[in-house]
């Protein structure tokens, strides 16, 4: 029993609740009387052994009563008043239970104590025959932790042996007996231990006979189809048996093993659902087993009987109370003739028939099928399987043969009669009461045949009950399929299309929050009276499955001395085992399987086992529970009780005047009840609710298998679409029906414990309750109406509906003469949306007993109006269902069967021609159906459906010169619709809006329909998100776009698929895209796609993008109107492919054009020139891998006109070409040593030339400047650096708004530039990895644009130097965008083959070109800076008289014409660009002055190897500035002889630094400080002040340089010179640059003497 929860606040009369009243048992007519000297404690739970009682009250407290022998006071050992147990104060106890002499409890933090009776160690305790106080017991799991004791749920305790339940549902056992479940023969058992045959199965409870134990557990999910051994693990036999007798087969599994372990480990067979069950139609089968007999009763015989659908063969003898066979001598087929008949006879007939035929009438039965299991003879509980029923439904196909078969088998079947038929005198109810002796025998007699019987014998089982437990364990028909008829087999094929499972699957969530009724009882234990259940008498060591409970939906099981209960959720009782004392409740003597038992009442809902008698608490009219006793009788009074064994259970009358009964205890010799008072209807108000929902789930359950199933059985059920609805709904039918049912259970286990209303199911998971009613079973039951579904059930149904006229009448509760099916299946399936006004109107009647302020008052209301609108939205729901159908019925044929589905719902139409279509012809017909997903245009034959979700409507009016009408929009159409009244104009306004704005919310919202029928009028948004097919626009044709959508257009981000496999996804602008976007083409040739990534406009490619070819080839840069267009890089193939190539340059219209670089990675070349129409034309130079170079012209891709060619050994050619390569015409061959030939030349450079000309052989040079002049022009023939690259320039200046380069608004430029930031950050924030956090940082800081007013000064000049160092810092900004590519053209321009000497020059050129045009546009940006070469006069202050380094006066520039700072585009520019191509041109440097820093580099190494005095004097360095003492790691040292590198080390050091920077400006800082370090090391030597010479100096910085070691050296001087600032030239950086020059040529020339 449920009472663990415990409340602090209840609500009002808490007192009048748990009251005691107990009885001696053995007596119908008693009167309870109160438990005395518990003066007003509320007792949750009681326990009753054979002479003593526990009771448990809310504060936690335990208190025992009646014969305590374990105490040792002679007045507490026998107590008639509560004795409260001392021990247990302050360990708040939870649940108690007691054993025939021994007792238990459980605190709350799950420990158990036991005291009481131990002889055979049932309180756990070693060596001690009683244990007088509880005592804690120590249950621990070895395997896990030994240390952490394991928490316990439940206790329950039997004669000599305990059971605990723990909080991972497993069971713990200790005491003596096989009932403990343990592989152990020693007992007794003092340590508690798992039993380990549950382990890992969800045991839900447990309960303890005198010597027998009882668990129920959860059935486990639904695992795939095992195979199944041939044999029994345990006992070897057979697991499956054939018998092939004459002509027919006969195949049973229904084997039983008898040592006590089901047949797949603990894996229950029977949950697999097999197929081919529906097409059974619940035909019954007797099959039997003979295998394996100790006597051979059926040993040669074999009887199929056959059964149909729930009409015994054997069937029930006029309603009498017994079986229909145990009447004396009453043999039903006394000839072999009459059964040969019937067997026919039976075969021949329908289901249908039989069942009328065999109509049960008992008034006591709550359903035809469990009269059946009453009257059945053989045991049910051992399963049929499949294959069963199918040598059943073959047998009915053949009837005549299996009649013949009967021929051999009379004889077995009247054996089979005697069996059953024992002459009731036999039992001692007919003649003189034999003594109890004979009675015994007679029943133990009866025992050992019965489990024989049920071993070897027929069993016959209800099919449809083997079917909602889903199925059975196999099916295979070896040997069969020659005795069937094909007839029978394409049946049994057909049905397997169209089963659907009944019973629900796991529904995870439901299973957690409430009771799960998917359970099976397990059973082990001392069976010597069949109180196991499983069909025979022997003992069982190990829990083992009752076969035939699986399926009955078992809530609660209750063992009692010799016998089992166990309560299913339909409110039935199952009962075995002894039935000495009619303790059963039913007539069969004793019992060792399951059967009914009869109680009176309307459903129990509570059972209690005694020693030998049992309680039942059932409902009564009135909703007050009623107390049911049956069993043991001691009254001699009245005679008829004492001599007939045929005991039902009967009512104590007495207990409902006591009050609302909760809990019901039986024992030995009392039994006990706890009763609540009915405080301002609380109580009844619950007991209500609960009586309610059970009987509400019989209910559902009885139309689930006598209604559904049948009507899922039928044939001829039209179109697959309304089999496939009905199966849905059927499901759903089983889901709710589940629910329900479970609900119904937790009410019960809530009633047995503290009744706290926040605690209700109902209230505390409604969501539950509410989607299983809204979301699944109102959609499929609607969705069935609205197909027709109930109309083309009628006919298939006509036969079931007259055959079951009576069971539909009591079922739908209509009472009229002639039922229309329809009507009835209407009502039956609409059933349970009444439902939901009891819960509301319950749920009101609870809050009407709480305070208006309390909390739950509050509750009660909120959730009693939430069932209430849920109950009339669903009303509505079917209202509009109906409505559909109707206008279903009148709608023309031929456009039904396309536009009806089960989904849609007919809101409003126009046949009233309350709607006309503006410009319509004269005779045209228009017919506007608005649907809850599309608006129909229909007219004569055709129709056309526009979805809701893309319909746009708009109200016009008369006064803009417009029709007064409805302008409807949808992507591809555009019309108005004029309605015929100002009425019907607001009428269609409004329902359109809804259902657009319905169908754009998916769901119809229940909050809207709390408000009753006035919906506010809701304007559904112009922009939404919907899926589309266009069906004619021209370029979308077919396509399906699914995205955001404004007024009828695409808009905003979307997924356009076309139906050759094209694809765009990205932004789309008024239908067209635009914006970011990929798209996909799929090339069918290769097998591939063309993929593009980047900017659209308009629908055409247009902006950036990435375009990667089917091919391989990959293109990035600009586009317009889906052509390449503007600066772009096209990658052709891999490194190993057939041509590699790259292309960087300008493209026009999808062609090369303007100037660009092709590296020809293949043949080791690259051209850098002008381009047209994929061609070289124009100027352009080549470089290849092996050192040729050539500048010049070209035609169509080859070389043609002048040109200069060099070769690596500087040999030039100037002249005329024809062809790559080839000389042909006029020119001049220059050899490296000077020596020129003039003349005519044709030939292939490099395979021999021949020349027509003259040699000269000029005299030796006069001076440098007459070295060949064709090496002095190079690049004259190039293209000129300022004609390179215009496109990327370009597409900067139109970033920025420009048309022309310099021409446009200032301020919209800085617009653009803010644009084209927060555009890019927000694309960037989709995928934050994207963005380091430095670079967020700069883009903040981006935002604000440097300010300009005033005069221009410094500070705002360097403000500008750091706007733009940032912004070349990111690519989102237009500057950096750009100074990105030119770094890019750059690189691939200069890197590789380009890495030649020849083409420094031009590289020089190149970056001073940038610098320029780059200039250009941060002018344009920032206006107010001076142009280039200005000055920016220095304020007063920051003239400070610096003394001059070499001259004696105060500042170096003073012959300059005013003190300031130039601005230059190098200044400015330079230390943002040239770091990043300094890799690049450094290369070059090194290569053109490879050979002079060869020869300098030989003598740096050479003359260091001097000692530092040495190299002094070498170079001349006058003695006063030697160093005399140098600081050599801190400390300060004498220069002697041998000290090397230490004289002015700090100069040396800094002077090495500029290797180190980038740009001639550092560059040359680094040369000045070193100078400043010389100078501080000579004060110090000097100790006096003094002015250098440049003859003093010069030798000086001479040693540092040689000191300092700088390998390329050549290439740093080369640079600075080519790019320092020409103001600098003559001012005192230039003359320390000169200085170092001069150094570099001095050392170069220095001979060593």
């Amino acid at each position: 029993m449920d009472s663990q929860e415990r409340s602090s606040e209840e609500a009002e009369g808490a007192k009048e609740r748990g009251l005691v009243y107990f009885w001696k048992a053995g007596s119908c007519s008693v009167t309870p009387e109160r438990l005395p000297g518990l003066s007003g404690k509320t007792v949750l739970q009681a326990a009753l052994g054979t002479h003593h009682g526990l009771l448990l009250t809310e504060g936690g407290e335990v208190y025992s009563f009646g014969k305590l022998p374990w105490r040792s006071g002679p007045e507490e050992s026998c107590a008639n008043n509560p004795i409260l147990e001392n021990t247990l104060l302050g360990h708040h106890i939870i649940t108690v239970a007691a054993g025939s002499f021994h007792n238990g409890a459980v605190t709350e933090s799950g420990v158990v104590y036991m005291w009481g009776n131990n002889s055979a160690g049932q309180c756990a305790v070693a060596n001690q025959p009683c244990v007088p106080e509880p005592q804690p017991i120590n249950i621990s799991d070895s395997e896990n932790s030994p240390l952490l004791s394991v928490r316990i749920l439940q206790l329950a305790c039997g004669e000599e042996h305990t059971l605990a339940l723990s909080l991972s549902r497993e069971i713990w056992a200790w005491g003596s007996g096989c009932q403990l479940g343990l592989i152990t023969t020693t007992f007794p058992v003092t340590k508690p231990q798992k039993v380990e045959h549950l382990a890992g199965r969800v045991v839900l409870q447990i309960a303890c006979g005198a010597y027998h134990s009882l668990a129920l557990v959860q059935c486990p999910p639904v695992q795939e189809m095992k195979a199944i051994p041939e044999r029994c693990n345990h006992c070897s036999q057979l697991l499956i048996t054939m018998m092939d007798k004459e002509d027919h087969v006969i195949i049973s599994d229904s084997h039983c093993c008898p040592l006590g372990v089901a047949l797949s480990g603990n894996q229950p067979e029977n949950h697999v659902f097999c197929p081919s069950l529906e097409s059974l139609e619940g035909k019954n089968v007797t099959s039997s087993q003979s295998e394996d007999c100790q006597k051979p009763l059926v040993e040669e015989h074999t009887l199929v009987a056959l059964e149909s659908d729930g009409a015994s063969m054997l069937s029930s003898n006029n309603g009498q109370e017994d079986s229909g066979i145990s009447s004396p001598g009453n043999i039903l087929f006394p000839e072999k003739k009459e059964v040969k008949e019937y067997l026919m006879g039976l075969s021949g007939h329908s289901l249908n028939e039989s069942l009328e035929k065999n109509i049960c009438t008992d008034p006591e039965q709550p359903s035809q099928e469990e009269q059946l299991s009453a009257c059945i003879p053989g045991p049910p509980g051992t399963s049929t399987s499949a294959l069963n029923s199918l040598v059943a439904s073959c047998a009915s196909a053949v009837g005549v043969r299996v009649a013949a078969t009967y021929e051999a088998g009379a004889l077995s079947l009247k054996k089979v009669m005697n069996f059953y038929g024992t002459p009731s005198s036999e039992l001692g109810s007919g003649g003189g009461s034999p003594g109890p002796e004979a009675l015994k025998d007679t029943r133990e007699e009866q025992v050992r045949l019965e489990s024989m019987q049920g071993k070897k014998s027929s069993s016959l089982v209800d099919i449809r009950e083997e079917e909602s437990e889903g199925g059975s364990r196999r099916l295979s028909l070896p040997g069969l399929l020659s005795q069937v008829s094909p007839r029978l087999l394409r049946k049994v094929g057909r049905a397997k299309m169209r089963t659907v499972a009944l019973t629900p699957t796991y529904s995870g969530e439901a299973d957690a929050l409430l009771p799960s009724l998917r359970t099976e009882v397990w059973s082990w234990g001392k069976g010597k009276e069949g109180q196991l259940g499983h069909g025979d008498v022997l003992p069982r060591l190990q829990p083992l499955c009752v076969k035939s409970l699986d399926g009955k939906e078992v809530i609660h099981l209750s063992a009692g001395g010799h016998h089992s209960l166990a309560l299913t959720a339909k409110s039935q009782v199952y009962s075995w085992g002894s039935n000495i004392s009619g303790q059963l409740g039913h007539l069969n003597s004793p019992t060792t399987v399951p059967r009914l038992a009869k109680v009176c009442g309307n459903g129990v809902w509570s059972t209690a086992a005694g020693l030998d008698y049992s309680l039942f608490l059932a409902d009564e009219e009135d909703f007050q529970p009623g107390l049911y006793y049956s069993g043991h009788e001691t009254t001699t009074e009245n005679n008829l009780y004492e001599n007939s064994c045929t005991k039902s259970p009967v009512l104590l009358l007495s207990c409902s005047k006591i009050g609302y009964i909760s809990n019901v205890i039986a024992g030995g010799d009392n039994c006990l009840v706890l009763v609540d008072k009915n405080v301002m209807g609380y109580i009844a108000s619950l007991h209500e609710l609960a009586s309610t929902e059970r009987r509400f789930y019989f209910k559902l359950s009885e139309i689930k298998s006598q209604v559904l199933r049948p009507l899922l059985g039928l044939d001829n059920l039209g179109n697959a679409n309304t089999i496939q609805l009905l199966q849905e709904m059927a499901s759903r039918f089983s889901k709710l029906c589940y629910l329900i049912g479970q609900h119904g259970a937790s009410l019960s286990s809530f009633l047995h414990g503290v009744k706290e209303a926040r605690s209700l199911a109902i209230l505390k998971h409604s969501s539950l309750f509410l989607d299983s009613y809204t979301e699944q079973y109102c959609t499929s039951v609607t969705n069935f109406l609205v197909m027709g579904g109930f109309m083309l059930l009628a006919k298939p149904a006509i036969d079931f509906l007259s055959k079951n006229q009576e069971l539909l009448q009591k079922l739908s509760e209509k009472n009229e003469e002639n039922l229309q099916l329809v009507e009835v299946l209407n009502t039956l399936f609409f059933m349970p949306f009444g439902r939901l006004h009891n819960y509301a109107r319950t749920l009101l009647k609870l809050a009407t007993c709480f305070e208006v302020a309390s909390p739950e008052y509050q509750k009660l209301q909120d959730s009693s109006s939430c069932y209430e609108s849920l109950a009339v939205h669903l009303s509505r729901k079917r209202k509009e269902a109906e409505y559909t159908l109707g206008f279903w019925k009148t709608f023309p044929g031929k456009m039904t069967d396309s536009l009806r589905k089960p989904e849609r719902r007919l809101i409003c139409e126009s046949s009233n021609r309350g709607l006309s279509l503006q410009h319509a012809g004269r005779f045209s017909v228009n017919w506007f159906i608005l649907f809850n997903d599309a608006l129909v245009h229909a007219q004569f034959s055709t129709h056309h459906i526009f979805p809701l979700s893309t319909l746009w409507v708009e109200a016009l009016s008369e006064e803009a010169g417009n029709v007064n009408g409805l302008k409807i929009t949808t992507p591809e159409e555009q019309f108005v619709l004029v309605p015929s009244t100002p009425q019907e104009k607001t009428k269609w306004l409004r329902a359109i809006s809804q259902a657009v704005d319905q169908a754009l919310k998916g769901t119809s919202d229940l909050i809207l329909y709390g408000a009753g029928g006035n919906v506010p009028r809701q304007e559904p948004p112009i922009s939404r998100s919907a899926k589309y097919t266009f069906y004619k626009d021209p370029r979308f044709k077919d396509a399906v776009y699914d995205g955001r959508w404004l007024s009828g257009k695409p808009h905003g981000r979307g997924i356009l698929k076309w139906a050759d496999g094209r694809m765009y996804s990205g932004t789309f602008r008024t239908g067209l895209e635009d914006g970011y976007g990929e798209y996909r083409v799929p090339n069918k040739a290769l097998n591939k796609d063309d993929h593009y990534v980047g900017y659209w406009k308009e629908g055409k490619m247009c902006g950036h993008g990435v375009y990667s070819y089917a091919t391989g080839e990959v293109y990035e840069g600009c586009f317009q109107d889906n052509m390449r267009h503007g600066h772009g890089l096209l990658r052709s193939g891999k490194l190993t492919s057939s041509s590699p190539s790259m292309f960087i340059g300008q493209w026009t219209m999808d062609k090369k054009s303007g100037y660009g670089v092709f590296d020809d990675i293949t043949r080791g070349e690259k051209y850098m020139g002008m381009w047209q129409d994929d061609l070289c034309q124009g100027n352009g130079v080549v470089v290849t891998q092996f050192g040729l170079y050539y500048e010049g012209a070209f035609s169509t891709n080859k070389m043609m006109g002048t040109g200069i060619l060099l070769s690596e050994d500087d040999t030039v050619y100037e002249g005329e070409f024809s062809d790559n390569w080839t000389l042909s015409g006029k020119g001049t061959l220059t050899l490296p040593n000077g020596d020129y030939i003039e003349g005519l030349f044709s030939g292939e450079w490099g395979s021999g030339i021949k020349i027509t000309g003259t040699y000269f052989k000029p005299s030796l040079y006069e001076n440098e400047k007459d070295k060949p002049k064709a090496l002095r022009k190079l690049g004259i023939l190039a293209v000129p650096p300022d004609e390179k690259w215009k496109a990327v320039f370009e597409e900067c200046w139109n970033q920025l708004g420009c048309e022309t380069p310099g021409q446009g608004d200032r301020w919209k430029a800085w617009d653009n530039i803010a644009v084209a930031l927060t555009t890019n950050r927000r694309q960037h924030k989709d995928s934050p990895e994207l963005l380091s956090r430095s670079h967020t940082q700069t883009l903040e800081s981006l935002e604000f644009i440097p300010q300009h007013i005033g005069a221009f000064t410094l500070e705002k000049y360097e403000n500008i130097k750091k706007y733009l160092i940032k912004a070349c810092d990111t690519p989102l900004h237009p500057l950096g965008k750009l100074v990105e590519t030119l770094v890019a053209v750059y690189r691939m321009t200069y890197v590789g083959v380009g890495a030649n000497r020849r083409l420094l020059q031009e590289a020089v050129r190149e970056i001073k070109s940038y610098l320029k045009r780059i200039f250009q546009l941060v002018r344009f940006l920032f206006p107010d800076l001076p142009e280039e070469g200005s000055t920016i006069p220095f304020l007063a202050t920051e003239t400070k008289g610096r003394r001059s380094f070499c001259s004696g006066k105060s500042d170096s520039r003073s012959e300059s014409p005013e003190p300031g700072y130039v601005v230059t585009s190098f200044g400015l520019l330079l230390p943002v660009l040239l770091p990043r191509l300094y890799p690049p041109l450094f290369m070059l440097y090194a290569l053109d002055n490879e050979r002079e820093e060869d020869i300098y580099w030989e003598c740096v190494l050479r003359l260091n190897k001097q000692t530092d005095m040495a190299l002094l004097s070498f170079l001349g360095v006058q003695v006063k500035f030697w160093p005399g003492t140098v600081s050599i790691l801190g400390e300060s040292r004498k220069v002697s002889s041998n000290t090397k590198d230490a004289c002015f080390a700090s100069a040396v050091e800094c002077l090495q630094q500029i290797s180190t920077t980038f740009t001639p400006a550092d560059k040359l800082k680094v040369i000045q400080q070193t100078f400043e370090e010389i100078s501080q090391n000579v004060l110090e030597t000097l100790q006096e002040d003094f002015l250098w010479s440049m003859d003093d100096l010069f030798p000086v910085f001479l040693y540092v340089v040689l000191r300092a070691r700088i390998r390329n050296l050549g290439s740093e001087v080369h640079l600075i010179e080519d790019l320092m600032d020409p103001y600098l030239q003559h001012g005192e950086q230039g003359i320390m640059f000169t200085t170092l020059k001069a150094c570099y040529y001095q050392i170069q020339h220095e001979k060593l003497t």
